[in-house]
């Protein structure tokens, strides 16, 4: 894992089912992607914000709200 990708923990928000993903810090202080919930394959979109300390704060919503 290189010092710049962090793991970063969520629940699904149509099954409640534990999902992590790797959070690229160089990628930009905004990230948003979609991403499948590794459980029931739901689309769910990954909001992140990394603050200048480079903690990452994670939102997932459904992709059809």
């Amino acid at each position: 894992m290189s010092d710049y990708q962090e793991e970063e923990h969520f629940d699904c928000p149509y099954c409640a089912a534990p999902n992590s993903i790797m959070v690229d810090e160089t990628g930009g202080r905004r990230q948003t992607f979609t991403t499948d919930c590794e459980v029931c394959c739901h689309p769910m979109v990954v909001t992140v914000d990394i603050d200048e300390e480079g903690t990452a704060d994670v939102n997932v919503e459904r992709e059809s709200d």
